[in-house]
């Protein structure tokens, strides 16, 4: 299973990779191979302030809609548009252009509380 080393997790399957004072939020390859093909991401979010563990949006795939969860509190500044007309780029590069969007950071203090790739790895048995 890939799990990069740089970045956070949730145990709710979400990755976050922090770039200065924003972040970039997708879900993992552990995630997306639970799903299956990912037929859409559905996220409306866009300039909106999100909690930490808050819904921010949802991923469909064939047989199943799954929640998003924020990995930390923020104000959604953009929304991967790739993923509207290749949605499946979610299942092929889950943590590249994968991404599904990207948040300010308003608490630092919350990224400590994040798990690591180790940590998410024992999590999911990988």
């Amino acid at each position: 299973m890939n799990l990069p080393a740089t970045l956070h997790y949730t145990k709710d399957h979400e990755w976050i990779r922090v770039e200065g004072d924003v972040a970039y939020v997708g879900i993992t390859d552990h995630a997306q191979k639970e799903l299956g093909d990912i037929v859409y991401v559905d996220i409306d979010t866009l300039d909106k302030d999100v909690a930490q563990h808050e819904v921010f949006g949802t991923v469909e795939a064939v047989k199943t809609v799954s929640d998003l969860f924020s990995p930390i509190t923020g104000t959604v500044l953009e929304v991967n548009e790739k993923l509207a007309d290749a949605p499946e780029t979610v299942n092929s590069d889950p943590y590249g252009d994968g991404w599904m969007v990207k948040i300010s950071i308003a608490k630092p203090e919350e990224l400590s509380g994040l798990l690591s790739a180790e940590a998410y790895g024992e999590l999911v048995g990988a």
